[in-house]
């Protein structure tokens, strides 16, 4: 199957409407649950076309913003959908952040009216208390305490105007909506998607190579704020027909099963911090209280032992891929039935990969280089911010900032971020390499790795650990343990020749070990 294969999104192509008409003969179907009950496919669809009116009633114009700051329930696709119908441009944010960071982000993104959550209001009301940038209008979804004349209850708001009757007539390659990246390296950057962005991750990832189906119930861990969550959670399950459950707290291993066992979700996705998690609680459920047929993982590589646990447990593959923010989802991955674990896969079919040298070339099967990826989701820009979207948007290619390898099946396998690599006795060493290996000692919960210069100024391995049971273990001989443990399985040079046991590691909010804080932390330190 090639991109060739699939009917490109028309013009006018607005992919909330495209969501709307394909979900025409599904009035009556359930298409969220969430924590406070459901909402119908039919119900979804006017709410969409109120917002939309709302939004105009106000006075937003295509293409301003609006800052969607709001916990994972029905009212936050109905406002991500309803923004896009109306041509508007929602900026779907990270709902873990400080108030500076939401000052930056509503200065940035010249955002005229917020979304939020009654949860969520008073670190926005500190923002806007912080910030230059005066917002018109502020909806509160699910308020918990008497609002201010300048804020509204977001039912009252759907009743501003009947529904819109006509959706804006964008393009496919008009600005459809922003996501902030991760934060994983730095700045968060506003990534800038199409309308026809989340179309195409849809048919390429979510209905071919995944399979996700009409009578499937979705369950993500991971946010709809986040790329990998967006998908998951919303373009993926609504362009099929499918039902979605949405949870509005923490994804903890204790919520999780909760709904694993109360809805039945048939498809979940999660990270590999959480499937740990989950894997080391006294309360995961047995196989026949759950009703999965598939689970996938993204966000980092997945270890090895932890799918094959995962596998046995439930008789369910996880299949792991990569994908990023710039590119919205997953663009190398593994497939359902020929699942290869300690690699993320193949291309998706509809992207191209390319392992690049420092110089710029392609490097050779074994090797380690840059993962550049070509496909049809990639994001425009960084909104104001021409030098990286220039490092990062090269022609047609975008450059990931990850290292992989190509293995001789045509699998690649995870090598870390082209800045955590690691040269050890002037030879590359992969921090997740390491990572892998020491998480499959029986005492490891999570590990994470960098580089640390011994006394000679030469680059060692550092590991910091998360230990399951740290009351129990003798520090001295389990650092010992571990040493050994790494070398009888890699290469001498790999094993880390510092420790440090932690009782947590730096991460953002959608999972990622910060490793660069780890670092900032080590160079603190030696000052």
């Amino acid at each position: 199957m090639s991109i060739e294969d699939i009917e490109a999104p028309g013009d006018p192509f607005n992919f909330a409407r495209h969501l709307i008409e394909r979900n025409a003969g599904r009035s009556e179907k359930t298409a969220f649950i969430d924590d406070y009950g459901s909402l119908s496919y039919g119900e979804l669809a006017e709410r969409i076309r109120r917002v939309a009116a709302g939004l105009r009633h106000l006075g937003l114009r295509r293409e301003e913003r609006v800052l969607l700051l709001m916990q994972d329930c029905a009212d936050w696709p109905v406002s991500f959908l309803g923004a896009m119908y109306a041509g508007v441009v929602p900026v779907a944010v990270n709902t873990l952040l400080t108030a500076d960071d939401y000052a930056y982000m509503l200065e940035h993104s010249r955002s005229q009216a917020v979304l939020v959550s009654g949860s969520l209001l008073p670190t926005l009301n500190a923002a806007m208390t912080r910030s230059d940038h005066e917002v018109q209008k502020v909806v509160v979804s699910h308020p918990e305490a008497p609002l201010h004349p300048s804020e509204m209850a977001f039912e009252s708001f759907l009743e501003l105007r009947p529904p819109a009757r006509h959706p804006a007539p964008t393009c496919g390659d008009d600005p459809g909506f922003w996501l902030y990246s991760s934060g994983s390296t730095g700045r968060p950057k506003g990534t800038v998607h199409t309308h026809a962005n989340p179309y195409w991750t849809a048919e390429l990832y979510g209905t071919r190579l995944l399979g996700v189906r009409e009578d499937d119930t979705c369950f993500s861990a991971a946010k709809l704020f986040f790329a990998y969550g967006l998908g998951n959670g919303l373009s993926f399950p609504l362009s099929v027909g499918a039902t979605v459950v949405l949870l509005g707290g923490r994804p903890t291993p204790e919520a999780v099963f909760q709904r694993w066992v109360e809805h039945k979700p048939t498809i979940f996705f999660g990270a590999p911090t959480g499937y740990a998690g989950m894997l080391a609680s006294p309360d995961l459920p047995p196989r026949e209280q759950v009703a999965l047929r598939l689970a996938s993982s993204a966000g980092e590589a997945l270890p090895a032992e932890l799918g094959q646990r995962f596998t046995e447990k439930y008789g369910v593959e996880i299949i792991d891929g990569i994908g990023s923010t710039e590119m919205l989802h997953i663009f190398l991955s593994n497939v359902p039935g020929k699942v290869r674990y300690g690699t993320t896969g193949w291309p998706v079919p509809g992207y191209e990969v390319e392992l690049r040298g420092d110089d710029g070339n392609p490097v050779p099967d074994g090797e380690p280089g840059d993962l550049y990826i070509k496909g049809p989701s990639a994001a425009t820009m960084y909104w104001n911010n021409r030098t990286k979207t220039r490092d990062t948007f090269q022609g047609g290619w975008t450059k990931s900032g990850d290292k992989y390898v190509r293995n001789t099946d045509g699998t690649y396998t995870y090598s870390g971020r082209s800045d955590d690599m690691l040269k050890v006795s002037g030879i590359y060493v992969s921090p997740f390499e390491v990572e892998a290996t020491l998480i499959q000692h029986p005492a490891v919960l999570e590990a994470a790795v960098i580089g640390k210069q011994d006394a000679d100024g030469l680059v060692k391995t550092k590991a910091f650990i998360v230990l399951k049971e740290v009351d129990k273990a003798d520090p001295d001989a389990l650092r010992e343990e571990l040493k050994t443990f790494v070398k009888e399985r890699l290469a001498p040079y790999k094993y880390p020749r510092f420790m440090e046991f932690v009782d947590e590691l730096p991460k953002t909010a959608t999972g990622k070990i910060q490793r660069f804080r780890l670092r900032q932390r080590e160079q603190d330190s030696a000052a």
